[in-house]
């Protein structure tokens, strides 16, 4: 009998690599883009949040030295990471922290990937620490509960964030469509079912934003002016009202006015920018039935509701003249 030689190498290298895949594949974060509610979700009033399928994905392997490596391959706006890059190692020690794993006695090596575009407003660190807390939890290893791993995110974006709202994090971990509510005990959040796939185009500005710094200068500006704020605040609840109806009933062309309602209101809290504004005007004009920033502002990302291929096609190319770096994707 011809004895079994067993897989050939080419046969193991592929089952390794697949093997490796699906490892990976449990240790991701989702991005997201925020339809209805940036900053005003910080003052315990719902949000709108929606995940995109790009994610960010870690690798995480325990070494005899102690200390902690991070190798950080994603793809990333210019500058982002040497921006954020003192936040960044802040958020993954909160993280470590938070599941007890001390690397002046163990040492770590951690390694982002994966194909969501680190830019502002696209929620790319609440993705960065969610899938560090389900790579950790994978190599120690630790059973964790979707909840458990939610609430690792929320401690790692501290790093990023200082006061976090906590919605980056929930559409990290869960993904879908949300809505999303801070409480004075614990977030809720509802999964959302929109009647049909909804086309987003999204596009950056290329400028990288300081959550923290914008989120502060929000909250000065709205205890100087309590009436102005409560105004806006009014005005905002019943937009998303509004859009959360549309969202639910199937209705573009009314979800996509009450985007232009949430950005003019973005505009009046001073959180959009002659960029962000350009953006919007731009995709409008392409045939976007709606169009608004999205995230801290002040740079970051806007995005356009397309109801058809063919229309988000045309924003695209419309917006690929005036931003540096620009996306499609589809919500749900």
């Amino acid at each position: 009998m011809t004895p079994d030689s067993g897989e050939s190498p080419a046969a193991k290298r592929a089952r390794h690599e697949a093997i490796g895949q699906r490892a990976l594949a449990q240790c991701r974060g989702y991005g997201k883009l925020i339809l209805f509610g940036e900053h005003f979700v910080v003052y315990k009033v719902p949000a709108l949040v929606g995940a995109v399928s790009a994610y960010t994905d870690c690798d995480c392997a325990f070494t005899e030295e102690p200390g902690l490596t991070v190798v950080d391959e994603r793809p990333a706006a210019p500058n982002y990471k040497v921006k954020k890059a003192a936040e960044a190692q802040e958020a993954i020690q909160l993280t470590l922290k938070h599941l007890n794993v001390d690397t002046s006695k163990r040492g770590v090596k951690l390694t982002f990937g994966g194909d969501l575009c680190a830019v502002s407003g696209i929620g790319a660190s609440a993705a960065q620490v969610v899938a560090l807390a389900r790579a950790v939890g994978r190599a120690l290893p630790l059973k964790m509960s979707e909840d458990e791993v939610n609430a690792a995110g929320y401690e790692g974006e501290k790093g990023y964030h200082g006061t976090p709202s906590g919605i980056d994090n929930t559409a990290a971990t869960f993904g879908g469509v949300l809505r999303f509510c801070r409480t004075d005990a614990a977030p809720t959040f509802e999964k959302k079912k929109p009647k049909e796939r909804i086309r987003i185009v999204y596009a950056s500005t290329g400028i990288t934003a300081s959550t923290t710094a914008v989120v502060g200068d929000v909250k000065e500006k709205k205890e100087a002016d309590e009436a102005w704020f409560a105004s806006l605040l009014t005005k905002y609840e019943a937009v998303l009202a509004r859009g959360e109806a549309a969202l639910d009933a199937g209705d573009l062309e009314a979800l996509g006015k009450c985007l232009d309602e949430n950005h003019a209101l973005c505009q009046e809290l001073t959180v959009s920018c002659p960029e962000l504004d350009a953006l919007v005007d731009a995709a409008r004009a392409a045939g976007a039935i709606g169009a608004k920033m999205s995230g801290t502002g002040r740079g970051g990302l806007m995005i356009a509701l397309t109801p058809s291929e063919a229309i988000q096609e045309k924003v695209k190319s419309a917006l690929s003249k005036l931003a540096p770096q620009v996306w499609t994707t589809f919500l749900a």
